[in-house]
């Protein structure tokens, strides 16, 4: 039968029998059209089959690929939330886990794109494209009211109408944003001076006065500096790279004149740092302290060594005090206990410090700097101890103390900017019961484990300092962490990052300086750049035998707001 079949199949030569009737003729034809129709269809089937199995074979291939991008974002997305907020993340340096936040957010967009990409393929290669679901549009962010806005209109090529009425009317309109970047352009500016004189020479000559400069014989403007100074102590971006930016845009100054600028400037800026400490300490009875290394050359041992940048803090937002908040560094080039007296003298009250022995001495009777110091601890830093103290395999002790001093978080986010007699009313209430139990449970807790061990140190290291950790619960105006002063700390710490050391004790000293003002001018919402700028430009026009105190970052404050 097949043999039958493929037979009739194929085309028949009439041409081999020319005496057929022309019936048989006619009937034959017939049946080879009929042939041919039956084969073009099969033909159409057959190529329709196939292409509906390559559809579903390249789908099967995108929803394959899409499960494994799905499968990638979702680690990423875990990674992501055990970076910042696991335990692990109180092990690692502030700095160092910006830069790991920084990756994994960029890791997870460009898997997201990857995802969007495939679901594009898989909707276009859709039987029916129309019934596809439209791909959702990403969330539009408003831009800044305050940015400049260049509008560029888009007309049709015509708008005559199709109907010959002549032409169409604008009926509405549609606007996107897209956020745009002008390089940075540097110019000079030629200062002309023309001298005038009596025609007869019977008078002297007239002339206007030069205008002050903060660098007298040197090229740079008040606005370059504080360009240059805020790309290095807040942008983090050492004088060398600097230079190479700057010889990019077509103006090749060496690094060494760049350090040379910033030295001098620094050493113009000081009186108003020294001020500033001056304020801190006596505009306030509480004060935040903390110190972080600063690698400087040692050029006889052709190695770094290690100096500090002490913190001194003062931020009494958090009791809703009246004084301006403010951060001034100072360079040492140890970490004595000496250091912290000299720091501090004149000042009387209480530090929020971690648990450094380099404080005690300051609480003694016989302090030299003025009358003992209270030391409040930081919570903060005991519930590290107690994260580094735990196991791989877990601990049911520490989980229940960070859920204990969790509890007393809790209530600190109740009273957070309420004045200090509501907060020191609302901590007698909850707080002080919650510590007392803490403690209480803590001393069992320590009884049964080894002094020796990791675990036990942790909790030795709170019960011998309860005092200290008691101490924000009688006073509204003491904070439980000293995490205000580490967060100061940071910007510092990127510095000494990217700058790797600082080649001289007296660069640890600019860096101090610059990163004093930088820092309470972001603390205070001053645009650093715009303090700068301002503040070179009066320190240039003798302003700081006026009003030094009028140059303070927070006066700023106070001057907008009065402009409102």
């Amino acid at each position: 039968r097949d043999r039958v079949e493929r037979r009739m199949s194929q085309p028949f030569d009439l041409s081999q029998f020319p005496d057929l009737p022309p019936e048989v003729v006619k009937a034959f034809a017939a049946q080879q059209a009929e042939l041919e129709a039956a084969q073009f269809e099969a033909s159409v089937e057959r190529a329709a089959r196939q292409h509906e199995q390559a559809v579903v074979a390249e789908k099967d291939a995108f929803i394959t690929e899409l499960k494994g991008l799905i499968e990638k974002l979702e680690c990423q997305v875990q990674d992501y939330r055990r970076a910042k907020f696991g335990p692990k993340s109180e092990k690692l340096d502030p700095a160092q886990l910006e830069m790991a936040l920084e990756d994994l957010e960029t890791a997870i967009a460009e898997t997201q794109a990857q995802i969007a990409a495939v679901e594009e393929k898989i909707a276009a290669s859709a039987s029916d494209p129309e019934k596809a679901a439209p791909r959702v549009p990403r969330k539009a962010r408003a831009l800044p009211e305050t940015l400049p806005r260049v509008e560029r209109l888009i007309e049709p090529d015509s708008i005559v109408c199709p109907c010959g009425c002549g032409d169409m009317v604008r009926i509405g309109e549609d606007r996107t944003e897209r956020l745009d970047f002008i390089p940075a352009q540097y110019q000079v500016i030629v200062t002309v001076r023309p001298k005038y004189a009596c025609p007869k020479g019977r008078t002297g000559v007239v002339q206007a006065k030069a205008p002050a400069h903060l660098l007298e014989g040197s090229w740079p403007t008040e606005a370059l500096l504080a360009q240059i100074a805020v790309s290095k102590h807040s942008e983090h971006m050492p004088l060398n790279r600097q230079a190479v930016v700057m010889a990019r845009l077509g103006v090749p100054i060496e690094r060494s004149v760049l350090a040379d600028w910033m030295g001098r400037t620094g050493a113009l800026i000081a009186p108003v740092v020294d001020r500033m400490a001056l304020l801190l300490k006596s505009g306030s009875s509480r004060l935040y302290v903390d110190e972080t290394t600063a690698p400087v050359l040692d050029p006889g041992r052709g190695k770094t060594k290690t100096g500090y940048l002490w913190a001194v803090l003062r931020d009494d937002r958090g009791w809703n005090g009246p004084a301006p908040p403010g951060v001034v560094f100072h360079y040492h080039p140890g970490r004595k206990g000496e250091y912290a007296d000299q720091i501090l003298t004149g000042f009387e009250g209480i530090i929020q410090v971690d648990a450094y022995g380099g404080y005690s001495h300051l609480t003694k009777p016989d302090r030299k700097g003025g009358k003992p110091l209270k030391l409040a601890f930081c919570w903060a830093h005991g519930r590290r101890k107690l994260i580094a103290a735990k196991p791989q395999k877990g601990s049911p002790i520490v989980d229940e103390a960070l859920l204990r001093i969790a509890a007393l978080y809790k209530v600190e986010d109740i009273i957070r900017g309420s004045g200090q007699d509501r907060r020191r009313a609302v901590r007698q209430e909850l707080s002080s019961p919650l510590v007392d139990e803490f403690f209480a449970w803590l001393t069992a807790q320590a009884k049964r484990l080894s002094r020796k061990s990791e675990l036990g140190e942790a909790m030795a290291y709170m019960l011998r300092r309860q005092d200290g950790f008691r101490l924000f619960l009688g006073d509204g105006r003491v904070d439980m962490d000293s995490n205000l002063v580490e967060n100061a700390i940071r910007s510092p710490a990127m510095n000494r990052r990217n700058a790797l050391f600082a080649g001289h004790d007296e660069g640890g000293r600019n860096w101090a300086r610059f990163a004093s003002l930088i820092g309470t001018c972001k603390m205070n919402g001053v645009e650093p750049y715009a303090y700068l700028r301002d503040l070179f430009t009066k320190l240039a026009n003798r302003h700081l035998d006026k009003d030094i105190d009028a140059l303070m970052p927070w006066a700023y404050v106070a001057k907008a707001t009065a402009a409102k």
